[in-house]
C-alpha cells in the first residue's frame, strides 16, 4: 500500500534480565522522510535501532519495517535496507570502486556502481585504495556501500562523527540528495544541529521511553520558554527583582516566551536607572536546549 509507513512500531519492549531497556515505545516513520532518533547513551536508542535492523530480538510489541517483521530475518527486507554503522570493516587494500562493485554484486538489482560513487562524493577517489583515504572519505565509502544495493530505507548511525565542519555540510547535502531520490532515512546522531538541519521529524528517547516527538519547530515551540535574553551589568548593579533574571556567572539570563515584552521592560528599566546593558543578546531556544531539558527531566524522575 502506498500509505503504508516505512517503519511502524507499537508497544516495543526489550528487556535484558531485570533491566528493561525499551519500555513500550510507539513510532511511525513515513516513506520518503528523514526521521531522527535522539537520546543519551543508555537511553534505549541503539537497542531500538538494532531491533529495526533485525540484529536484535524484541521482548514484546509489534514492529514493521517496509511491511516486514525484521525479527524474521527475511531476505526480501534485507535487499531493501542499507546500513551505515559507526564502524565498518571494508577491505582497506581494495580501491573505492572495487569495494562498491563487490558489495553491489550481492544484490539482485544494484544501483550503477559509478552512480553510487558519485552520490557518495567519491568520484575523484574512485581508484584510490581505501587505506589511503581520510577519515571523512572512509565514511563516504561506508555510505557508498550502504547505497550499493539501491535500498529503499537507509539507517545512518552517527554518519558524520569525526568530520570537520566542511565535510559535515557536504555530507548533509548528500543526505538531502538521497531524499530527492525518494529514499527513507532513519538517522541517529549526537549533533543537534545535524538533526535540526536534516530531519523532517524526530523523537527523543530517554530511560527507554519516547519523551517527545514531532518536528524540531514543534518541540521548540512546545517548550515553556522559547527565547533567552542574556546581558551583563556594571559592577554593583543588578536587574529588578520582577524581571525574572537569574545570575549565570558574570551574566544575567532571562528565559521567556514573550521576548518583545521582556526586552521592552528590561531596556525601559535600564534607561530610567541610567544602567548600561552590556553585551545584550537575544537567542531563540534551540533543539539542544529542549533535548537537554527533556533528558534531564527524565533522569530526575527515575
Amino acid at each position: 500500500m502506498a500509505t503504508e509507513p516505512a517503519i511502524d512500531i507499537r508497544g516495543l519492549r526489550k528487556s535484558y534480565g531485570s533491566l528493561e531497556a525499551v519500555r513500550g515505545i510507539d513510532l511511525r516513520v513515513e516513506r520518503g522522510e528523514v526521521f531522527s532518533l535522539l537520546g543519551p547513551n543508555g537511553a534505549g536508542k541503539t537497542t531500538t535501532v538494532e531491533i529495526l535492523e533485525g540484529h536484535r530480538s524484541r521482548s514484546a510489541g509489534e514492529v514493521s519495517v517496509l511491511g516486514h517483521d525484521p525479527g524474521r530475518n527475511d531476505p526480501a527486507l534485507k535487499r531493501q535496507v542499507g546500513i551505515v554503522l559507526q564502524q565498518t570493516g571494508v577491505d582497506l587494500y581494495l580501491t573505492v570502486r572495487e569495494v562498491v562493485e563487490m558489495i553491489a554484486g550481492y544484490y539482485p538489482a544494484p544501483r550503477d556502481v559509478d552512480e553510487v560513487i558519485g552520490l557518495a562524493g567519491l568520484t575523484e577517489q574512485r581508484d584510490q585504495r581505501v587505506k589511503k583515504l581520510s577519515g571523512g572519505q572512509r565514511r563516504r565509502v561506508d555510505l557508498a556501500v550502504a547505497l550499493a544495493g539501491d535500498p529503499e530505507l537507509l539507517f545512518l548511525d552517527e554518519p558524520t562523527t569525526g568530520f570537520d565542519p566542511s565535510a559535515r555540510r557536504q555530507a548533509w547535502e548528500t543526505v538531502r540528495g538521497l531524499t530527492a531520490l525518494g529514499k527513507t532515512i532513519f538517522l541517529t546522531t549526537h549533533f543537534m544541529d545535524e538533526a535540526q538541519a536534516l530531519a523532517d521529524r524526530l523523537a527523543i528517547i530517554a530511560d527507554g521511553v519516547i519523551v517527545a516527538a514531532g518536528t524540531a519547530s514543534e518541540l521548540i515551540g512546545a517548550s515553556s520558554t522559547t527565547s533567552r535574553i542574556r546581558f551583563r551589568l556594571p559592577d554593583g548593579s543588578r536587574p529588578p527583582d520582577d524581571s525574572g533574571a537569574r545570575a549565570d556567572g558574570a551574566w544575567w539570563e532571562i528565559e521567556t516566551d514573550a521576548p518583545t515584552r521582556a526586552v521592552h521592560d528590561l531596556t525601559g528599566w535600564a534607561l530610567e536607572s541610567g544602567t548600561t546593558l552590556i553585551d545584550l543578546e537575544i537567542t531563540r531556544r534551540s533543539l539542544e536546549d529542549v533535548y537537554l531539558q527533556l533528558t534531564a527531566d527524565a533522569e530526575a524522575t527515575e
